[in-house]
């Protein structure tokens, strides 16, 4: 039988545009074994599908690093038998122990050996340290220009020499772009934009137009150099959330000591502490403390939020208050920032069918360009008569319009700033085909418990009877005190603070409730069935127990010596944003409904305080049947709830969305996650969803324009070589710039 497939992650540095990414993607393909390669260029990531090989991981570094690009194995293979293909794909950290993986060896190997292979282009260090400026793009496209204004002022001063001066200047940019032109050629990408540029460079000079080659040649880099700069801004857009963790932790020790320790050494249980001002080193729950932590570098929220022992906070946070103790709950490797940031990268790699029907049409276009360009030099000369060192020169500026580096980036590069600025968000796409179709959801099926309500009983009703309100609920809340129950808890939170009074002879009974007494005092706390055993209960009071159950509220009755001393009812209250955020929905034309499994009281409650459809006492499959006939209708449907008992429901949906907060998002069922579990951020996701689409429309209209625009005026001889380049790296530049306003990206308010 053949071996299961499995995936491998690499880092690849020197990506700056789509048309990377493209050669890559081709030249790994004819790598034996290989099966699926997904690249990103914003993340400088690739994903291979593989055979499990485990010396697939050399021969695809070596195929990379042919290109003149480098590559080295991140992370962890997935898939096959024992999760390996051995050293295809282990973790290049020497010092986690062990040692280093066959591929990073192979890799490590490339790097030393970089120069004698002749791949010194610019392509080099595209995400090296250091400003981009010092890089060895920059200085090589330095080069170029001092290079071409030395010939220039050379050729004024000295105009016999104006004739050739010029060749040598062009050489200076043009041998490194050859170099890549024939590595891409020979790895399966003929028609890459280096190789145009290499064919309309020599062709220049050939018809005598060594001056326009030498400049066309120097534009080109710098259209690359800018190229470089956009995508290096955004992929540290998101590479910057993990700037946020600190280098450092403050551990707890033996005798109440701290000492200094990286935050990768802290291990599931540590205790660290957090002064007031440092930022939170690590997922975790308070232990001692409270105050407000400032939680807008990781979630946008620009009201801190206050934190009591208990609560949770989350690694990169900043805490405003009193000294905390918390007690780490996840590694550094999977802290929410990191699974962010993990999560971004992967998602960058799954391309929207917007972008794969762009990338199939320009695997066309550019060969159908390179036609054109022919036909043009070639058929007016012969058929008409016409100069030909003019239509040569006017073939070869086509040869740069045709370019597709605009058109290729245009929706990548959208999608990317769109993942990056809402992962900033706290919202979790997994890909930009999940993006798109986001964008087109009509209407949004809601769970309730924990979804569009805090998931958690809560104390609405302190009713006194014998006795006077506070009497009462102090009574229950001793009576419940140190027990688990959802019901129990709810009493202690809303007697918080007070002083309880002692309980003798506490105990249980199985299901109906809890008795007690107080100074003599007998007490029972319980269900109304179990109280009507115990006590007469006279009409008033069952009818005030029907209209809050009527109300979709639970009612606990405090009994006391033969008497009704009270009534306490709870429900499981709306969160504080959901009507705010189903009217966001609203506003954006999007219908919502509420498909919960909750009895019929209990939804309907509710739905008509929030304004809400609502369908009650479902299956999880119910759930999935209705799901199913919404779309029959026409019907795009979000489907947001927990990710685990919607699981039929969230994968027949067109987008499944998980509401939840922190390291516990199910990310496994759903296509994209609410990670901090507000109502209004589904709004907001789809707005971001529409914004990017949008961009996408303008890039590619820009980037078709201005070709058509310079084509046209190439033809009648308005325009020529230096325009045409202006045209290329000019839209890409446009096009880039105009993607990475998303970064900026808010939601409505």
């Amino acid at each position: 039988m053949p071996a299961p497939a499995a995936q491998s992650r690499f880092r690849v540095q020197g990506m700056d545009c789509a048309s990377c990414a493209q050669k890559i993607d081709t030249a790994v393909r004819r790598v034996e074994g290989v099966e699926d390669v997904s690249v990103s260029v914003t993340a400088g990531t690739m994903t291979v599908t593989h055979a499990g090989a485990a010396t697939l991981a050399e021969a695809i570094v070596r195929q990379v690093t042919r290109l003149g690009f480098r590559a080295s194995a991140l992370g962890e293979a997935s898939g096959g038998p024992d999760r390996a293909c051995g050293g295809c794909c282990g973790h290049g950290d020497a010092a986690a122990g062990g040692d280093r993986p066959h591929a990073v060896q192979a890799e490590a190997a490339m790097h030393d050996h970089g120069h004698d292979h002749g791949h010194d282009h610019g392509h080099d260090g595209g995400l090296a340290e250091g400003p981009w400026w010092k890089q060895r793009r920059a200085i090589l496209t330095a080069g170029a220009g001092l290079a071409f204004l030395a010939a220039f002022l050379l050729a004024w001063l000295v105009p016999a020499v104006a004739g050739w001066i010029f060749i040598p200047a062009m050489l200076v940019g043009l041998v490194p772009i050859a170099r890549r032109a024939f590595a891409a050629a020979v790895t399966g990408t003929p028609f890459s934009i280096e190789m145009l540029m290499t064919i309309a460079a020599i062709g220049a000079v050939l018809i005598g137009a060594a001056e326009e080659a030498a400049a066309v040649v120097f534009l080109f880099m710098v259209g690359e150099l800018l190229e470089g700069v956009a995508a290096g801004r955004a992929r540290a857009s998101i590479q910057g959330l993990a700037s946020l963790v600190p280098a450092t932790a403050r551990v707890e020790g033996p005798g109440g000591t701290f000492r200094e320790v990286p935050v990768e050494r802290l291990a599931v249980g540590s205790v660290v502490q957090v002064r007031p001002g440092d930022r939170v080193a690590a997922d975790g729950l308070v232990l001692s403390g409270s105050g407000e932590i400032d939680e807008a570098p990781v979630t946008g929220e620009s009201v801190p939020k206050p934190k009591e022992p208990g609560d949770q906070v989350f690694a990169g946070t900043v805490n405003g208050g009193s000294v905390l103790r918390i007690e780490v709950t996840a590694t550094a490797a999977d802290n929410t920032i990191a699974r962010i940031v993990k999560l971004v990268e992967e998602a960058q790699e799954k391309k929207a069918p917007t972008e794969r029907f762009i990338q199939r049409f320009s695997r066309w276009y550019t060969p159908g360009v390179v036609a054109v360009a022919a036909l043009v030099a070639v058929l007016p000369p012969l058929f008409g008569g016409e100069d030909w060192q003019e239509w040569i020169y006017k073939g070869l500026a086509i040869l740069l319009i045709g370019c597709p580096c605009a058109l290729v980036i245009s929706t990548p590069a959208a999608i990317a700033a769109a993942l990056s600025a809402g992962a900033r968000r706290g919202l979790l796409l997994k890909g930009g085909a999940v993006l798109e179709q986001v964008g087109r959801v009509d209407t949004v099926a809601f769970d309730k418990t924990g979804t569009l309500t805090r998931g958690r009983p809560e104390v609405t009703d302190v009713i006194g009877i014998a006795l006077d309100a506070d009497r009462v609920l102090r009574l229950a809340a001793a009576l419940e005190a140190g027990s688990s129950h959802p019901l129990a808890r709810a009493i202690g939170e809303r007697a918080a603070g007070q002083d309880l009074p002692a309980v003798e002879g506490g105990r249980a009974l199985n299901g109906k409730g809890v008795m007690g007494s107080v100074d003599g005092l007998g007490l029972f706390l319980g269900s109304p069935r179990m109280a009507r055993e115990l006590v007469a209960m006279d009409a008033q009071v069952s009818a005030r127990i029907d209209a809050l159950n009527e109300a979709g509220k639970t009612v606990a009755v405090l009994v006391t010596d033969g008497a009704v001393a009270g009534l306490i009812a709870m429900s499981d209250q709306p969160r504080a944003d959901a009507k705010s955020g189903l009217a966001a929905l609203h506003r954006a034309g999007v219908r919502a409904v509420m498909l919960t499994g909750d009895n019929r009281r209990a939804a309907d409650a509710v739905g008509q305080e929030l304004g809400i459809e609502v369908q009650a006492e479902l299956l999880p499959d119910d759930k999935r049947r209705i799901v199913a006939a919404l779309q029959q209708g026409g019907c795009k449907v979000a489907k947001v709830g927990d990710g685990i008992n919607d699981a039929p429901a969230l994968a027949t949906a067109d987008v499944g969305i998980a509401m939840g907060g922190g390291t516990d998002v199910a990310l496994e069922t759903a296509d994209a996650a609410v990670l901090h579990g507000r109502v209004g951020d589904v709004a907001a996701m789809i707005g971001l969803s529409r914004s990017a689409m949008a961009n996408i429309t303008q890039n590619i209209t820009m980037a078709l324009g201005l070709k058509a625009v310079f084509l046209a005026t190439t033809v009648l001889g308005v325009t020529g070589l230096w325009p045409a380049i202006l045209a290329d790296t000019g839209a890409t530049v446009l096009v880039t710039a105009n993607a990475m306003r998303l970064l900026a990206w808010r939601p409505a308010a």
